[in-house]
């Protein structure tokens, strides 16, 4: 499908995808939705991107759900019941948590309700000084969204979450940065290099079977009970990855002083566990 609210592009192994409608401050409807499920599907399948950016298009990242059609913004009621209805956010937070490539935020502006929430299952969060974060939605009378209930804590801790959740108030980026929401924050025009940088700094130095693996080992163990849970999967991927073509290239080209030139790719050479979490029966389904 082509693309009319964002931006897809690609270029050194690295994928920008950029929210495309600054006279909205890059607010999202449902079609933007759409389009961010088909970029992840379409950045997971080609091999050529090792790294996904995400930004925003103008002075803002994204002001969360576009509110222009009023206090019925967020009034289901007509569509589905309670039971059957599923959050949009949510099908594009869940489809990034799935992800074979890892995802960097490049946050260059305001990034208010959807727009920080779709954040928190990308793997890193660059901020711009000029960035302005919120989770306002009990300022709206509404919840978060976009599985954010899961994923905030895990990044943050409770505490944290909670104050920004229940005050729904607006914070900087130096307030992201000591809560631990962002890594790093850059001047504005030194955000998309930073980002550029790191992306390019996996796609030119790493296997990309590994850093599949290690993404979904790391977001999955997650919600795991035990270490045990962790240890039993590394030694299975451990077993998996040791005799690998990647791990012989990876070590003669230590030993050779050279850059590696690893030959597996994501779409074909994954091994055959993976995706190991679906078959767990506790895995949440994807509808």
């Amino acid at each position: 499908m082509p693309f009319s609210l964002i931006r897809y592009e690609v270029e050194d192994g690295v994928c920008t995808v950029t929210l495309n409608r600054p006279d909205r401050l890059n607010a999202v409807n449902t079609p933007m939705l759409d389009e961010l499920r088909e970029a992840w599907d379409r950045a997971d399948a080609d091999d050529g991107v090792r790294a996904v950016i995400v930004t925003g298009a103008g002075r803002a990242f994204c002001a969360g759900a576009d509110l222009g059609s009023g206090g019925a913004t967020f009034d289901y009621h007509s569509r589905a019941s309670a039971e059957e209805h599923r959050d949009g956010g949510g099908t594009v937070t869940l489809r990034i948590f799935d992800m074979k490539k890892p995802v960097i935020a490049a946050i260059n502006g305001p990034a208010v309700g959807f727009g920080i929430t779709l954040t928190l299952p990308m793997d890193i969060r660059i901020a711009s000084t000029a960035a302005r974060m919120g989770f306002v939605f009990a300022r709206r009378g509404v919840v978060p969204e976009a599985c954010s209930t899961w994923f905030l804590p895990r990044l943050v801790g409770i505490s944290q979450a909670a104050e920004w959740v229940y005050t729904g108030r607006v914070f900087g980026a130096e307030e992201a940065l000591a809560g631990k929401l962002v890594s790093r924050v850059v001047a504005p025009d030194a955000l998309l290099p930073t980002a550029r940088e790191l992306a390019r700094e996996i796609a030119g130095n790493t296997s990309a079977i590994s850093v599949t693996l290690a993404r979904q080992m790391m977001w999955k163990l997650l919600g795991a009970d035990h270490p045990r849970e962790a240890h039993r999967l590394d030694s299975m991927a451990m077993f998996w990855t040791g005799r690998s073509a990647d791990a012989r290239e990876g070590i003669a080209a230590f030993l050779e002083k050279r850059a590696a030139r690893f030959p597996l790719r994501p779409s074909a050479d994954l091994p055959p566990f993976y995706p190991w979490w679906a078959a767990q029966p506790s895995a949440p389904k994807r509808d």
